[in-house]
């Protein structure tokens, strides 16, 4: 299996894309370490994972507290045996104009979105260095990155993950750590649930494709990154967007 051997790090884990990212790399032969804000929901996840033969904890993780993800590292290392990819999922959105977007909404997606996949990062590059053994980190940026009416704080906390991607690409490459970041388009995930569906039509009839995405999709994605197939792609950013940005 692809990712056969492997211990993974989903955060944001619990439900949308990470739910089906810590399924997908389950699947596939990773042992799956999903982290959640919300840990009953984790735990939740990691039960089904087992229940259908694999091998997975889930951890109670605020990724924008060091302590938090300090923890969430060490009980991974301590019960599913070290870090080798790591799929940095966990986001908010908190949607105002700019002139009514309050300091605390930014401030929070900034937290959450660009510090908590640093802080993730961080943890996970210096217990692959103790391993020795590389590793693959994919990072979730979006479509924003191009700028979103309504999204100052997510889409720069997005463009702040993408130029975060290529730097620690450049950090990490002699010791044999790749590091790239997926930019979903419109998923079908329960961030979209709150969506008026005649919003969610004309959004579908503006991509190519002329359909949202399936979450299995974009975890598809991620599970490429992290594989050894992908061993000589580093510092990307991958739309998965279904021709969205084309501008056509």
């Amino acid at each position: 299996m692809r990712l056969n051997d492997k211990v993974a790090i989903v955060t944001g884990g619990a439900r949308g894309i990470g739910e089906a990212t810590a399924k997908l790399f389950a699947e596939q032969g990773a042992a799956v370490s999903v982290w959640d804000v919300n840990g009953d929901a984790a735990e939740s996840v990691a039960a089904a994972i087992n229940e259908a033969g694999g091998r997975a904890i889930g951890c109670a993780v605020d990724v924008s507290k060091k302590d938090q993800v300090d923890a969430g590292l060490a009980r991974t290392v301590s019960e599913l045996g070290g870090v080798h990819c790591v799929v940095n999922n966990a986001g908010i959105t908190r949607d105002k104009s700019a002139k009514k977007m309050t300091e605390e909404a930014w401030d929070l997606v900034m937290n959450v979105n660009l510090k908590g996949t640093f802080l993730v990062c961080q943890a996970a590059i210096n217990q692959m260095l103790e391993q020795g053994t590389g590793g693959r980190i994919s990072n979730t940026a979006s479509v924003a990155v191009d700028g979103n009416f309504g999204q100052a704080n997510y889409s720069a906390s997005k463009a702040g993950v993408v130029g975060l991607t290529r730097t620690l690409a450049l950090e990490c490459a002699k010791a044999g750590i790749t590091v790239n970041a997926v930019a979903p388009g419109a998923t079908d995930t329960p961030m979209f649930d709150a969506v008026p569906d005649d919003i969610k039509a004309a959004i579908c009839k503006s991509i190519p494709l002329r359909r949202m995405a399936d979450s299995r999709e974009i975890a598809q994605v991620h599970a490429f990154l992290c594989s050894d197939e992908a061993s000589y792609v580093t510092g990307q950013l991958i739309y998965a967007d279904g021709g969205a940005t084309l501008g056509v």
